[in-house]
């Protein structure tokens, strides 16, 4: 398989860690200069080299186009981003123009009164006709895109072809046939675990939750409700708390297991299978293992489904506050655009968001055809709302699965107790 310098941790974090809404309320500015210098944050990575060279292009590209202006891109580190997008929204003057951010963390953004409208923008696009609508779904907050999607990340069911073929088992077709196959390969070797997951593995959950026809939270009007103590959601935590028993997924180690840590359990050849993002692909590829594995859809309840997978990913907005809105804007269609994306997936392996540009890349790169083809098969995403951020900061969706696999309370009280908690936050208690 292809290698690609995918880095994991910084990747996954920037796509799924969600912040605390910055609280404030930033001034929209009036001026709309057409020269001087346009200021970007970006994320750093920790292989910053491949992403630097493609923003320079760019930016170099945009410059030629664009007497008089300079591009000014500062490398933000991921896990202060809060910090400093709060710090932006109170003083206009230390604000980028352009910003990168988890797609996660918009709707607290929005919430600061912190980015500019780019609805309009994007409507009058001749790109944006093919974006994925799932992915352009993650942008909006009350039908308001604020961001146009630079990349998106899903993640699929990773299995070993060796061990399969030593035990005859055949791919998973359901979720069902995940769990049995999981049971087989434990039972058949007890040093190593049938599925690779965890308890504050939630974006593993999450899967199995809308693949039995479960929602985390509903909206109706301005409220958002809990849908973790719907008979379905209960069915999609009952399917996959029972990959952490003793007999795939022991709880005493497994329960406390994230993505990352369920990942390198498979890269380090201790498990028959995981759910793993795009983004794992080359620490698997690069691994003992890298050529005796596959990579499937992770399938739904019925054979021939796939269950939705949570669509990750990150935004490049431009600031309320922003002195070159029009030039802001020019720049994000430009490094947000089909070309350039084309581009940071071969240097980086961020899945694009266009969908002639996915199919481009599921043509050339067959190991990311299972990726591409669950984006299409349809994602979901969490509640658009700030009080998310809390809802996960809270650790509401790990806390229930793990009150269940270490046996403190049945599926029926973790969901009712989690779902009133969530509502609590809903509702500002």
């Amino acid at each position: 398989m292809r290698k690609f310098a995918l880095i994991a941790t910084s990747l996954a974090l920037a796509a799924v860690t969600a912040c605390a809404p910055p609280q404030a309320s930033t001034p929209v500015s009036t001026a709309d200069e057409e020269t001087g210098t346009l200021r970007v944050w970006l994320f750093s990575e920790v292989n910053q080299a491949p992403k630097e060279q493609i923003v320079n292009e760019a930016i170099g590209e945009f410059e030629a186009a664009h007497d008089g202006v300079t591009v000014e891109v500062q490398y933000i580190p991921v896990d202060t981003r809060s910090e400093r997008f709060r710090a932006a929204f109170n003083d206009p003057s230390s604000a980028p123009d352009v910003a990168e951010f988890g797609n996660t963390d918009l709707a607290g953004y929005v919430d600061a009164g912190g980015l500019a409208d780019m609805t309009q923008h994007i409507s009058g696009w001749e790109d944006a006709k093919d974006l994925d609508a799932a992915a352009l779904e993650t942008t909006k907050i009350d039908g308001v895109s604020y961001a146009v999607p630079w990349y998106v990340g899903v993640r699929a069911l990773f299995y070993r072809t060796d061990v399969f073929e030593q035990l005859k088992l055949e791919a998973p077709k359901t979720l069902a046939d995940v769990e049995q196959a999981a049971l087989a390969i434990r039972a058949a070797n007890s040093e190593m675990v049938g599925i690779s997951t965890g308890g504050a593995a939630q974006f593993a959950y999450m899967p199995y939750l809308w693949a039995h026809g479960g929602e985390l939270a509903v909206n109706e009007g301005d409220t958002w409700t809990s849908g973790l103590d719907s008979a379905e959601a209960k069915a999609g935590l009952a399917a996959y708390t029972r990959l952490i028993s003793d007999d795939i997924c022991p709880p005493t180690t497994c329960a406390e297991w994230g993505g990352n840590a369920s990942v390198q359990q498979f890269v380090a050849g201790g498990a028959g299978m995981t759910i793993g993002g795009n983004f794992n692909v080359a620490a698997v590829d690069e691994s003992d293992i890298g050529d005796s594995y596959a990579i499937i859809p992770l399938p739904g309840v019925e054979a021939g489904s796939i269950a939705p997978a949570f669509a990750g990913g990150n935004h490049l907005g431009v600031f309320k506050s922003s002195q070159r809105s029009t030039l802001a804007v020019d720049f994000v269609k430009l490094l947000a655009g089909k070309e350039y994306q084309a581009k940071m997936f071969d240097a980086m392996g961020n899945l694009p968001t266009f969908v002639d540009v996915q199919e481009t890349v599921a043509a050339a790169n067959p190991e990311m055809a299972p990726f591409i083809e669950t984006i299409a098969a349809g994602t979901k995403f969490v509640p658009v709302t700030a009080s998310w951020n809390t809802v996960d900061a809270q650790g509401v969706i790990p806390s229930l699965i793990q009150s269940v696999v270490t046996g403190a309370a049945d599926v029926e009280t973790a969901s009712t107790s989690a779902a009133k908690t969530m509502n609590d936050v809903f509702a500002g208690q």
